[in-house]
């Protein structure tokens, strides 16, 4: 039972040198499954998310998200006298995650293959944007370059003046911090099984191919490869797309099988020469609009719910998250704290319950609040 209350990961120990989002996220999904996560920021200003907006009081609120359960090491990693500080920490770590570019680690004295000399059974995790080999691995990038140079923001980017910036930061997360979990969790595996540790190279870049697996598809057995919202899952088809209500709501509408696509079709009284027609797409899809655009969401919500045809109202966040779905799955159910004691709920996490920590109220460290902790090893 006290493994159920204190989580799977429960005795390992991870120090986090990352900041932003990539690394921290991977972090927080090791801290909510019992791991001691233990922050190494800057004096002074900490991790750069410390100071990004909005503000939750005095913290900010996305800072508060990504590290609740975590514990803040202030320490300069410039002052060649901080490896002998790191030391006793790095002799008894799990897990290194890093996300400076290549080579920084090295000139601080911190990198893989001197710290496996200190800890030979290391996991050490190196995320960056292109990978720590190739030409790009020292250039700067965000999100949006990263999606840009694989070729995944080019499949539906909008056009002209009606460019669109996708709203999910896909990179840092499903590149970076979904692949480093993956990554650890197997090297955590070989540990028990050989003994050894593993260094991991996490390229953002080249683990967003696997979401573009039917375009690379397509272009590697000559079909032609998919442009901008041209192909069946990027907008050029009536079966996956996005149809405006009278009331300005907007139906997201993905009847791809056939079955659903003919219940669909019944139920909006889409004309039967367009039914079965596979040229002209466009036609169709304007067809569509504008038909939806006659009645408002409320009665297209009715009838698409008892048409089971794959189609829905696209709800606002603040919708989503008050629906009953997501309250009876309880997946707001943690939250977080700041100084003054109020509470939000917490990010939630992807992490089957039986593996989690069951602490319910967590909140975000202070900058080198654990300092005298972690620094003295008799408190520690």
């Amino acid at each position: 039972m006290n493994e159920l209350i204190k989580g799977s990961l429960e005795g390992i120990k991870v120090l986090d040198f990352s900041t932003l989002l990539p690394g921290p996220l991977a972090s927080l999904f090791l801290a909510e499954t019992g791991a001691e996560v233990i922050k190494i920021e800057k004096p002074l200003t900490g991790d750069e998310m410390r100071s990004s907006e909005p503000k939750w009081n005095d913290e900010s609120v996305s800072f508060s998200m990504l590290n609740r359960g975590k514990k803040s090491l202030c320490l300069d990693l410039k002052d060649k006298n901080s490896q002998n500080t790191l030391k006793p920490l790095i002799k008894k770590a799990d897990i290194i995650i890093e996300q400076f570019r290549p080579g920084v680690m090295k000139r601080l004295g911190l990198d893989y293959e001197k710290i496996k000399k200190i800890n030979n059974k290391i996991i050490y995790v190196s995320i960056t944007g292109y990978g720590q080999t190739g030409p790009k691995k020292m250039d700067a990038g965000h999100d949006l370059n990263y999606i840009g140079n694989v070729g995944l923001l080019s499949l539906s980017m909008g056009s002209g003046q009606n460019t669109t910036v996708p709203p999910a930061l896909v990179a840092d997360i499903a590149g970076g911090s979904y692949p480093a979990i993956i990554n650890i969790l197997l090297a955590l595996r070989k540990r028990d099984l050989h003994k050894t540790g593993s260094y991991l190279d996490i390229s953002m870049s080249d683990n967003l191919f696997p979401f573009m697996f039917w375009a690379l598809g397509s272009g590697f057995i000559k079909s032609g490869w998919p442009l901008n919202s041209d192909s069946l899952l990027s907008g050029g088809s009536p079966r996956y797309n996005i149809y405006e209500t009278s009331d300005g709501s907007y139906i997201a509408a993905a009847p791809l099988e056939d079955r659903f696509w003919k219940n669909f079709c019944k139920v909006i009284k889409l004309p039967k020469k367009l039914i079965e027609k596979q040229e002209n797409q466009k036609e169709i899809i304007q067809k569509i609009r504008n038909i939806i655009i006659l009645k408002d969401k409320f009665y297209w919500t009715k009838v698409f719910d008892e048409a089971d045809c794959c189609c829905s109202v696209v709800k606002s966040i603040e919708e989503a998250i008050n629906d009953n779905h997501f309250k009876v799955r309880n997946i707001f159910s943690k939250k977080i704290a700041n100084d003054k004691g109020e509470e939000i709920p917490a990010l939630p996490i992807p992490i089957d319950s039986q593996f989690r920590k069951k602490k319910t109220v967590e909140r975000a460290p202070k900058l080198g609040f654990d300092n005298n902790l972690l620094l003295n090893p008799k408190n520690h």
